[in-house]
């Protein structure tokens, strides 16, 4: 394969492009004295002020008759429209095809190697543009983006707690796995270019800098190349791929995840075929994951997500079993309990009030297997589980910041978002003036923080008009719920009539999980739109700011149904006589059961049911998505090169689908984790169908990232984000919700306190929670009947029910502060951050900084011997 070799530097950013006319056998030098911390390009590939006087050849590319191929570009032309076309389509390509000139003259000019390959047919082509990055470039964007390049080898240092307990125990681990060609792991520091032979490995350039280096430079170039004027936001290959002037962009596999042929031993075998077989296979579904693996074929984004994941999912297992004795323990109460017992041997002794308008009157005993049902959830074994959750929830938090402060350390990353991040490429060609970096002390674009502040506010209004779309719509399921049970009670069907609200509550969580699905849709393209306008300066806060707003409406979204069940639901309802209506439709009422088995069922159907479309999705979607893209493109291949053995890596890559991020992995697993401990006190089975679905996931995600994707551009990051702000939040709302649902709307506090003030057996207890209707009610239908509520016979509260209200307000203030002093203790136990952790961090910059003080004085001594100014007194840049 030959390609244009083209070496060059970066133009300046108000300036115009110029070549350099080079011969492909000239060598390029990159000067070892240290850029000028001011003028910084961020913007644009910018050129720095010419270097002049001696260079330093350490870092040099010659001509490479096969470079390496590091990135993709992929356009598709159709030549039968080209005949076809009016004025305004021949315009619009036209335009197209000059911006696509422009950026890739331009990618030459920053010093990219770069190659075209084409498939063409009598109607159609595919164009690939190959590119490669030679040496000089490499070594100029790694110290510009400041990457971290390793010092020196350490010995592998990871560590796994359930793996130890087990060694400890002599129990056989069948987790553990031997992965082969485990990555090793350095002391690392910022790379300098003057200080290129401390470096490990330095001296080979083919293998000196990774894949995932490789990627992160070209995607930093091809991120900020102009094909027209900057500040009209004419740059990017992003900018490029939304207009439509590319198809595609992306860097290439490390080869087929397919067997390699046979005899080839296990160390020949690439890390994507690694990763496929001792990962993303589902046989591997018990063991643990090779995070190291991970982390150096995808970046340390994706590796912590999964990691995130898999500790996630780790510590689901106790919460699932206990949460599954405590459902067995509700199922023998079912079956046991006193007044669930004179519930079903009540005969015709209790006549109950309609529970709508136009609903008969219905005896009690009609109730009893959704009284049984009830019970499985509401007992006293709930009280308990909810302490549990609660507490484990917090030290689930606590040890994620330990684990999550150790990978940090080290894949070094510990203070990428501090120091080593850069301000994204919109915000740097938008910014309308610059400042000094209040840590690094460079000139870097700035937005003025009141203006950014102004628009925030106007994003939270909109935000707000969303939710309160949301909430409009929660209203008409409401009401939905309240029709659809007076159209059933007038069924001729006896069965029907007698779950006629049982039936309107599960359509109406139907109804509800569509509505969620459909606003989701919608409020995702909104966020993004809204959180560009607002110019985040990195790309770690524009993704923490899309993040809340997306999550703030996906809460409510979500969890507007089951509150309102859990809190509100039978809350207003009146008494027979004087019951209250919403728009003129009389409020629902707890079905026979009460609210909590309604509860668990609407927590399921949503739960669950948005697990299993999630999981079908996953699966289908992208099956036939790339069947399609595969037949697409395998039609338009010469005759003779339809097989796949034909194809070239960059046109297999093509056939796999985009990869989409990280963004809705998080938001279901976080959603997830709020179902499991917000209302748990409803559903303790909600932990093992969490646990179920995420032994699922994540070889799911695997595969879909090693198997069905496209390669991602490796991407830094030094923890999961503003995701873990959101677990902590969910994790305070959950103690308080649970434990005004223990309080109101589980019977827990009303059975003690009959136990208390008159019968420890409970018999007699659903007699005690049952009023008359008023005397006016009974005459006007002839008949009396009873209710779930603490009243007098005139409607007004009963003493029982303020001395209850009393005990409840009571147990929500102990219960609360109980759990978050336990928290806050368990929080000062465990350090966020190991201390083995910590002396590791000092050993390395106590390193890094010997390393590099020692190669400064050996550098301005042979500067001084040579007659030259020492490197520091130099404003020497890079020269093509």
């Amino acid at each position: 394969m030959t390609s244009e070799a083209c070496s060059g530097s970066r133009c300046a950013r108000s300036g115009t492009l110029r070549r350099r006319v080079m011969d492909e056998d000239t060598a390029v030098l990159i000067d070892m004295a240290p850029r000028p911390e001011k003028g910084d390009s961020y913007g644009s590939t910018g050129r720095p002020s010419e270097p002049g006087g001696h260079q330093a050849a350490a870092c040099r590319a010659g001509t490479l008759a096969n470079p390496r191929i590091d990135f993709v570009l992929v356009w598709e032309e159709d030549l039968r429209l080209g005949r076809q076309q009016d004025n305004a389509s021949r315009d619009k390509t036209a335009l197209h095809r000059a911006w696509r000139e422009t950026f890739l003259d331009n990618l030459r000019v920053a010093g990219l190697h770069v190659d075209q390959r084409d498939i063409q047919d009598e109607d159609s082509a595919v164009h690939y543009v190959l590119l490669s990055a030679p040496w000089a470039v490499l070594c100029y964007y790694a110290e510009d983006l400041r990457l971290k390049l390793p010092l020196q080898e350490l010995p592998n240092q990871a560590s796994n707690w359930s793996a130890g307990l087990l060694q400890w125990l002599g129990v056989p681990n069948i987790l553990l796995e031997d992965v082969p060609d485990v990555p090793p792991e350095y002391y690392s520091c910022q790379f300098k270019v003057s200080k290129l032979s401390r470096f490990l490995g330095s001296d080979n350039q083919d293998t000196f800098f990774t894949c995932t280096n490789r990627h992160q430079i070209i995607f930093e170039i091809l991120a900020k190349t102009p094909y027209g004027h900057e500040k009209k936001g004419l740059f990017g290959v992003d900018q490029l791929l939304s207009q439509g002037v590319f198809r595609a962009a992306f860097p290439l596999h490390d080869g087929p995840f397919t067997a390699p042929p046979e005899g080839l031993r296990a160390t020949g075998l690439s890390q994507r075929h690694i990763l496929f077989r001792h990962w993303a296979h589902w046989r591997k579904w018990y063991k643990y994951q090779p995070l190291d693996h991970v982390r150096r074929y995808f970046g340390e984004k994706v590796a912590l997500y999964f990691a995130w994941l898999g500790f996630y999912t780790c510590w689901l297992l106790p919460a699932a079993v206990v949460g599954t004795l405590v459902f067995l323990v509700g199922c023998f109460m079912a079956f046991s309990d006193t007044p669930t017992q004179e519930v079903c041997s009540s005969a015709d002794s209790f006549e109950m009030c309609p529970l709508c308008l136009d609903c008969p009157f219905w005896l009690l005993s009609s109730a009893c297997a959704q009284v049984q049902a009830g019970r499985l959830f509401d007992h006293e074994g709930t009280v308990f589980f909810s302490s549990f959750v609660a507490l484990w929830a917090v030290l689930f938090l606590e040890y994620w910041k330990r684990k999550s402060a150790t990978l940090a350390y080290r894949w070094g990353c510990s203070d990428f978002e501090d120091i080593e991040e850069r301000p994204r490429p919109q915000f740097a060609a938008s910014a309308p003036t610059t400042a000094p970096n209040p840590i690094t002390g460079v000139d870097e674009p700035y937005f003025p923080r009141r203006s950014r502040v102004h628009r925030v506010l106007a994003g939270s209004v909109v935000v707000a008009m969303m939710v309160a779309v949301v909430v409009m719509c929660l209203v008409s399921i409401i009401l939905y719920r309240a029709i659809m049970a007076i159209l059933v009670s007038r069924s001729d069907n006896t069965l029907l009539a007698a779950w006629a609200s049982r039936i309107a509550s599960l359509t109406g969580s139907v109804v509800n999980l569509v509505f969620i699905l459909i606003l989701s849709k919608l409020y995702v393209a909104l966020a993004h739109v809204l959180t560009r306008w607002e110019m985040h300066r990195t790309q770690t806060r524009f993704e923490d700011a899309f993040t809340l707003k997306v999550f703030i409406f996906q809460f409510v979204n979500f969890y507007s149904s089951p509150i309102y069940i859990a809190f509100f639901k039978g809350r207003f309802v009146g008494y027979p006589g004087s019951y209250h209506s919403l728009f003129g439709v009389r409020n629902e009422e707890c079905a026979a059961g009460g609210c909590l088995i309604e509860l668990a069922q609407e927590l399921l159907v949503i739960m669950v049911g948005k697990q299993v479309i999630n999981n079908v999705q996953e699966i289908l979607v992208p099956k036939l998505k790339g069947w399609w893209q595969k037949f697409r493109l395998r039609s338009k291949r010469k005759v003779g090169a339809s097989t796949a053995a034909g194809q070239a890596p960059w046109e297999a890559d093509y056939e796999l689908l985009p990869c989409e991020g990280l963004f809705d992995e998080y938001l279901e697993m976080v959603l997830q984790f709020g179902f499991v401990t917000i209302f748990v006190a409803a559903c303790p089975l909600a932990p093992l169908f969490a646990l179920l679905n995420n032994w699922v996931e994540i070889r799911l995600d695997a595969r879909k990232f090693v198997c069905e994707r496209r390669r991602p551009v490796a991407q830094r990051a030094q923890d999961v984000g503003i995701w873990f702000p959101i677990l902590a939040g969910i994790t305070h709302l959950a103690v308080i919700s649970n434990a005004f649902l223990l309080a109101f709307s589980s019977d827990f506090l009303p059975r003690a306190y009959y136990r208390w003030t008159r019968a420890g057996d409970l018999r007699g207890f659903v007699n005690f929670t049952l009023a008359r209707a008023p005397p006016t009610f009974a005459a006007e239908h002839n008949r009396t009947c009873r209710y779930r509520a603490f009243r007098e016979d005139d409607g007004r509260y009963s003493w029982t029910y303020w001395h209850l209200l009393a005990i409840r307000l009571a147990f929500v203030i102990v219960f609360e502060h109980v759990v978050f002093s336990i928290s806050h203790v368990l929080d000062l136990l465990v350090p966020d951050i190991p201390e083995s952790v910590e002396v590791k961090v000092k050993r390395e910059y106590y390193l890094a900084k010997q390393a590099l003080a020692e190669n400064e004085a050996l550098l301005g001594t042979s500067e001084v011997k040579d007659g030259r100014p020492p490197a520091s007194e130099t404003n020497l840049g890079p020269q093509a």
